[in-house]
């Protein structure tokens, strides 16, 4: 996220983007993969001083557990801030925060497809794209990962030009940035061409409609293309079935359900659209190689 505001600075010579980095308790963090990033200090230490600067923001970063720093200070901080009218950035996980603190209550929203349907179980009523990254008023939540590069690069294009952003992407070796109503779940090579474009379509269908699995023939209605078609598409570019792959995303997120939530197997079972707990648990011990109660017990 950073890199590309930094090099925003250095290639035109001027203080465009400032940052500073916090903690919730103003120590160092340490990193998934065990780095130490040093911080300047608390996050609520100059709260007021934050504020009262015209073109701040917030961004918010967390990882994996995000449930144990969800604190009520840090809910409290962020219901403050978004009180002032101060945009929150939330990337990551961190969209997982600032659903607990009741901000995200009717918005557009997406977080890293890792906890998509552990967010979408735990918190109702929310609008939860497949994308990199969503501006809902003075919101904007981002998958994190590379995402945030996307994020980085946009938000130098709307406040500075896209020239600036196409020297950034020259100078770091990319040949792109990418928009981000993009999605997620889409595979490498689908992006372009006629072909890849239909299937990404078909594949976010699928995504989408998990809990009440649309047909074949369905699927095939919406795509305008014949049910032969669509079995094509399937075995040229994922060397698979429609059915087959249907059944691999329902267990991934049954998976991701079993391992993030409390939910109990015969819900997730309905939650990812099995006739059965039973059907489910068979489905799910042939795939993983382990029954999802046991998993759960690990």
């Amino acid at each position: 996220m950073i890199e590309p505001l930094r090099m925003a600075n250095s290639l035109s010579g001027k203080s465009l983007f400032r940052w500073q980095l916090a903690s919730l308790d103003g120590h160092s963090v340490v990193s998934a993969s065990d780095m130490s990033l040093a911080v300047s200090g608390n996050v609520f230490a100059d709260e007021a001083a934050f504020i009262a600067c015209p073109r701040s923001a917030v961004l918010v970063c967390a990882g994996e557990g995000v449930e144990r720093f969800s604190t009520s200070e840090l809910r409290s901080f962020l219901r403050r801030i978004h009180r002032a009218a101060v945009p929150i950035y939330a990337l990551g996980t961190a969209t997982w925060l600032l659903a607990e603190a009741k901000l995200l209550d009717g918005a557009h929203c997406t977080i890293h497809w890792g906890k998509m349907a552990a967010l979408y179980e735990t918190f109702y009523g929310l609008a939860i794209d497949d994308a990199l990254f969503v501006r809902d008023g003075s919101i904007v939540t981002c998958a994190g990962e590379l995402a945030a590069f996307d994020l980085a690069m946009d938000l130098v294009r709307q406040h500075c030009d896209v020239e600036l952003a196409r020297s950034i992407c020259q100078h770091l070796a990319a040949d792109r940035w990418r928009d981000g109503a993009s999605a997620q779940s889409l595979l490498p090579g689908l992006r372009f061409g006629s072909a890849g474009k239909k299937l990404s379509r078909i594949l976010q269908l699928m995504e989408r409609n998990i809990e009440e699995p649309l047909s074949l023939q369905e699927i095939a209605q919406q795509i305008s293309l014949s049910r032969r078609q669509v079995e094509r598409l399937f075995e040229r570019h994922l060397s698979t079935t429609p059915r087959q792959h249907y059944l691999t995303l329902k267990l991934r997120r049954a998976r991701q359900l079993v391992e993030m939530t409390e939910m109990s197997v015969t819900d997730i079972a309905m939650a990812c659209g099995f006739e059965s707990a039973s059907y489910f648990s068979k489905s799910f011990k042939e795939h993983f190689d382990i029954l999802p109660s046991v998993l759960r017990a690990r």
